[in-house]
């Protein structure tokens, strides 16, 4: 499977709950903080609901 490195830069606050919800299960904290994920489809899903609050980099 292909990994993959988040990086939240946009705020959360003044976000739908379930946007917030999402990116806990990220692992993602606070403002540029970063996690490496595996791509599952599960995991895919949730990169595609929050991708504007993201930055998705390839992990090699």
């Amino acid at each position: 499977m292909e990994k993959f490195k988040l990086t939240l830069v946009r705020s959360i606050i003044k976000r739908p709950g379930d946007q917030k919800a999402t990116i806990a299960a990220l692992g993602l904290k606070r403002m540029n903080s970063t996690v490496e994920v595996v791509g599952t489809p599960q995991i895919m899903g949730m990169i595609k609901k929050v991708n504007h609050l993201i930055k998705v980099e390839d992990v090699k």
